[in-house]
């Protein structure tokens, strides 16, 4: 249990320990996978200099602690960047919301995460460090596959970046059981500006990814007569399955669905 972001780089580097923060993924699965019992921790929630909202001129950077309850409660935050309240507002209750930090959502590397796709869609960056250097990775250029992220063993995420850009569109689309306290089963984050469109898919694909093809369709401006137009560009960007929590057919329909809405929705602002 450091207290200092240079003590837990040293821990990292010199140990095989498996850093967490909140630990609310890790809880879920502590009761049946009884391996988890037999791993060493770097618990990091005592690290204050990883506590830490910072605005400069251009750019919101959240230290690694920063949890979803940070970003609901800050209206600074909430009238800059929407979709990142609209999207910790629907990640589990208020217990986890007052836990779980958005950096622990991008290093869990689900598929299904509901921070990651807001935070890739505005753009931001994981910055990493080690015990000799600091870098900084796209969000969008972060996984290779599922669960392969561009981290090595003795690195850490210590802060996300943000630019701070003014947008004309933002829209969050988590489609699942519940609004809530449940997994995504489609989701997608759409902002743009002057500068184009920028759409993120998750929950079909090995990772929350970026929909190219899709942007270019919209950003070319051709009129959408039907969701199944968009269907040759999902089909592009993203690979849906079948798994126990839909079809990857139904994945793909209402991905078509709800980007088709979306964006009519939003064109005639």
């Amino acid at each position: 249990m450091p207290t200092t972001l240079a003590e837990a780089l040293e821990i990292q580097r010199d140990e095989d320990a498996t850093p967490m923060a909140g630990g609310t993924d890790l809880l879920v699965h502590w009761p049946e996978q009884l391996e988890l019992h037999d791993r060493d921790y770097l618990d990091l929630w005592g690290i204050d200099e990883l506590r830490r909202i910072e605005w400069s001129d251009d750019t919101l950077e959240l230290g690694a602690l920063t949890t979803y309850w940070d970003v609901i409660t800050d209206a600074k935050i909430g009238a800059a960047f929407p979709l990142l309240v609209d999207a910790a507002r629907q990640i589990g209750a208020v217990q986890i919301q007052s836990r779980g930090t958005w950096a622990g959502n991008i290093a869990n590397g689900s598929p299904a995460a509901d921070g990651v796709p807001v935070l890739m869609a505005y753009g931001a960056s994981v910055v990493i460090a080690s015990h000799d250097k600091h870098r900084q990775v796209p969000l969008e250029r972060f996984y290779a596959g599922y669960k392969e992220m561009d981290l090595a063993p003795d690195e850490l995420i210590v802060a996300i970046r943000i630019p701070n850009r003014t947008y004309r569109h933002e829209r969050f689309i988590k489609v699942g059981s519940r609004r809530a306290q449940a997994i995504a089963k489609v989701g997608a984050a759409l902002v743009s500006n002057g500068s184009g469109w920028r759409v993120v898919a998750s929950s079909v694909a090995p990772t929350i990814r970026r929909c190219p093809t899709i942007e270019a369709q919209i950003s070319d401006g051709e009129p959408l007569s039907s969701p199944d137009d968009l269907l040759p560009a999902i089909r592009a960007d993203v690979s849906p399955i079948d798994d126990l929590r839909s079809t990857a057919a139904y994945r793909e329909r209402v991905m078509s669905r709800v980007l088709y809405y979306a964006i009519e929705e939003m064109s005639h602002r």
